[in-house]
Parts: C-alpha cells; sequence; structure tokens
C-alpha cells in the first residue's frame, strides 16, 4: 500500500498554480485526492459540481489523481478515505502564517497525518482564485492564469454576472 494524500481547497476557480501543485504532488504520493470544500459560506462563484467538472477536466491524463468534495473538518475526510498526508501550497510569508496554524491544528486533532508544503512555480506565485476573479471583473485577461477550460467558464461567468 502506498502513500495516498489530499490536497484540499476551494479550487474557486481552479489556477495553475494549484495545477502545478497538483502535477508535482501526483509524483511525490501514490494517491492524491484532490477535495473541493464544500462551504457556501465562502459564497463562491463556482458550484461544487462546476469546480469538480473542472478539475477533472485539467487532471484526467494523470492517472494517480481523484477529486472529490467534502464538507466539515478535512482531517476527518482524510480519515475516512485513508489518507496519511495533506499537501498544502504556500505562495508567500502570509500564506505561512496561515498555514502553519492549520497545521498545527491539524497535527492535534489528527496526529497520524502529516503536512506537506509545496511552493508553487515561480510564475504563479502570486495567482491566487480571489485574484483571477477579481482580474476577470474588471474585463483583464488571465490567459496563462488559469488552465483554458477555466477561463472559458470564469469570462463567461463573469458577463453574466
Amino acid at each position: 500500500m502506498g502513500v495516498k494524500a489530499i490536497y484540499p481547497g476551494t479550487f474557486d476557480p481552479p489556477t495553475n498554480g494549484h495545477l502545478d501543485l497538483i502535477t508535482r504532488g501526483s509524483k511525490l504520493f501514490d494517491e492524491l485526492t484532490v477535495a473541493i470544500l464544500n462551504n457556501p459560506v465562502k459564497n463562491p462563484l463556482f458550484t461544487v459540481d462546476e469546480r469538480v467538472e473542472m478539475l477533472r477536466e485539467v487532471t484526467r491524463q494523470i492517472g494517480n489523481i481523484h477529486v472529490a468534495t467534502f464538507e466539515g473538518l478535512m482531517v476527518d475526510f482524510a480519515k475516512k478515505i485513508g489518507a496519511t498526508a495533506v499537501l498544502r501550497g504556500i505562495r508567500a510569508i502570509t500564506d505561512y502564517e496561515y498555514e502553519f496554524q492549520m497545521a498545527l491544528m491539524n497535527r492535534r486533532l489528527a496526529p497520524e497525518i502529516e503536512t506537506v508544503f509545496l511552493q508553487p512555480a515561480g510564475r504563479y506565485s502570486f495567482v491566487s482564485s480571489r485574484l483571477v476573479k477579481e482580474v476577470v471583473s474588471f474585463g483583464g485577461k488571465v490567459d496563462g492564469l488559469v488552465p483554458a477550460n477555466v477561463a472559458r467558464r470564469l469570462v463567461g461567468r463573469m458577463k453574466r454576472g
């Protein structure tokens, strides 16, 4: 049995930074589940089903990736699927502070689950879902920052309002 990991997030929308971490994580772990948090309180732009579809489209060619959704505590979902590691991305110091706190809390809740931090490729170190949505809302281009299928949906969604 190999190492199963989970890469949790809202992925609203998925960015090339996310895809970079997914691709690299797929090489580190035998199985990687991209776990989309279903948290309506965050008022997402895309439904959970749309985010699942977008992520499945962009990860189809990677054999050991699964896309799933969860609610509640991430560590409970990780235990449920047998994951022993959590993959998290860190873009900047501000991410580190938040992620460090989360990792310590997760360790307290589930000491058997390790957190692994990866930095995205430098060209994606400034990219966030929030920033991408903001740029598109003002008519800016996000080519190269999100996969093409995501860019089409994002532009279409912003035009509809």
